[in-house]
């Protein structure tokens, strides 16, 4: 079975094993101290430890993702307007395990000057690194004196400016190489500037599927789907779960043929997976997964988990997404060669029950890397622009797949696909 394989929780056995390790867990602020009050940018230094290795940590200000890495400590420095605000440093493990350290902060109205020197620090994107389009720009500025204004600048033309010392915003680019400048001015009129350069995988990646593309549609509908519940697990060996699938439902249904699955079972944290084979296409480099989905008890479900996976002989793209519901509360993706779920900070709440939501993902590759460019649900649409490496595969093939995760009593539950397409060119 070639499906991306599912994160899985720990049981109360597990917690017990690790007790020892997890009592030294968690994760430690240098700076700023708790309570304190600081200049912008704030300067952040902090580690994290846990029962497994830290894979991810991230800082939120009031609420909001300010700045990821994918590691187990971070020095960075954030632009944070004047005022009080409420400060979490986050860490996940690669097990999906998630420690906080939650405290106030005051922020003054000083600028504080950035340890490197005076400049502007650009979180997103990254210098040389491809990205979908519009591209995600984070940046800070700090100097002697205080900033009046920051610009992006592609290509030599001016595409967005701010009053503030900080920025976070999207900028469309066609695809291509270009040239990305953040620039800041301080009150003397000092300038500081940060050049990029970016590669946009393709113009495409705003959302639009040009004309040729090929489209299946129904696949809820076909025959030949196929399933598991080991291969779902941890090392695709975890625990069984009772679980089956029925095509052809009218009720709840949009287009009068949905797809039900079930999953249950008695041991704690069981998962499933379906998925069908569509074939294969080495040319296929954009992807575009759009369904519709529906649960009766959405709060027992650990996670539900879309997927779309391609090989091209001596590469496999996984692009596994999965929606943490009662794990984590946000979407998390699949690193393939690093073989664990990365948390986006983009939230994937509870969806309501007896509700049909409406699910898009978009994708893309290029030799080596799978991209996941933006995700839709229900209308509200984030981007989400990050990139994993591929790991090498002999096999030809393009599938989807989708898969339900149970929780720690294995309360069994259903849900119900409808609609099932993918767009790919």
């Amino acid at each position: 079975m070639t499906n991306v394989l599912s994160k899985r929780w720990l049981t109360k056995v597990a917690t017990f094993f690790f007790l020892s390790a997890a009592a030294f867990a968690g994760v430690t602020v240098s700076s700023p101290a708790a309570g304190s009050t600081a200049g912008s940018p704030v300067p952040f230094v902090a580690s994290a430890s846990g029962a497994y290795p830290i894979s991810a940590m991230r800082i939120y200000v009031d609420g909001n993702s300010a700045y990821t890495v994918n590691a187990g400590s971070l020095n960075t420095s954030v632009g944070i307007a004047a005022g009080g605000h409420s400060i979490v440093v986050q860490a996940w493990d690669t097990h999906g395990n998630v420690y906080k350290n939650a405290f106030s902060l005051t922020v003054d109205g000083s600028v504080t000057t950035i340890s490197t020197g005076p400049g502007v620090a650009v979180t997103s994107p990254a210098n040389n690194s491809t990205v979908g389009s519009p591209i995600h720009v984070v940046a800070s500025a700090g100097a002697g004196n205080p900033i009046t204004a920051m610009r992006i600048y592609l290509d030599g033309n001016s595409m967005y400016t701010t009053s503030a010392n900080q920025l976070d915003t999207t900028v469309g680019a066609a695809a291509g190489t270009h040239s990305l400048i953040v620039q800041a001015w301080d009150t003397t009129g000092a300038v500081y500037k940060q050049p990029l350069t970016v590669v946009v995988g393709s113009s495409t990646t705003d959302g639009s599927v040009p004309p040729g593309a090929t489209t299946i549609t129904d696949i809820q509908k076909m025959a030949g789907w196929e399933s598991c519940t080991t291969c779902a697990g941890l090392g695709g060996n975890g625990p069984a779960a009772e679980y089956g699938y029925s095509q052809g439902v009218a009720s709840p249904s949009l287009s009068g043929g949905a797809m039900e699955f079930y999953l249950g079972g008695s041991t704690p944290y069981s998962d499933a997976i379906w998925w069908k084979q569509l074939g294969a296409n080495n040319n296929a480099t954009h992807f575009q997964y759009d369904l519709d989905f529906y649960l009766t008890s959405p709060q027992v479900s650990e996670a539900l988990e879309f997927d779309v996976n391609q090989s091209i002989g001596n590469q496999k793209f996984i692009f596994g997404t999965q929606c943490g519901v009662i794990s984590d509360g946000q979407w998390d993706v699949w690193d393939t060669l690093g073989n664990t779920w990365r948390p986006t900070g983009i939230a994937c709440p509870t969806p309501a029950a007896f509700q049909w939501h409406h699910l898009t993902w978009e994708l893309y590759r290029d030799d080596t890397y799978t991209h996941y460019v933006a995700v839709t649900l229900d209308g509200v649409k984030h981007y989400v622009n990050i990139a994993y490496q591929a790991k090498p595969w002999g096999a030809n093939e393009i599938n989807v797949a989708f898969q339900m995760d149970g929780n720690v009593n294995q309360t069994a539950y259903n849900a119900w696909l409808d609609n099932v397409t993918l767009r790919y060119w």
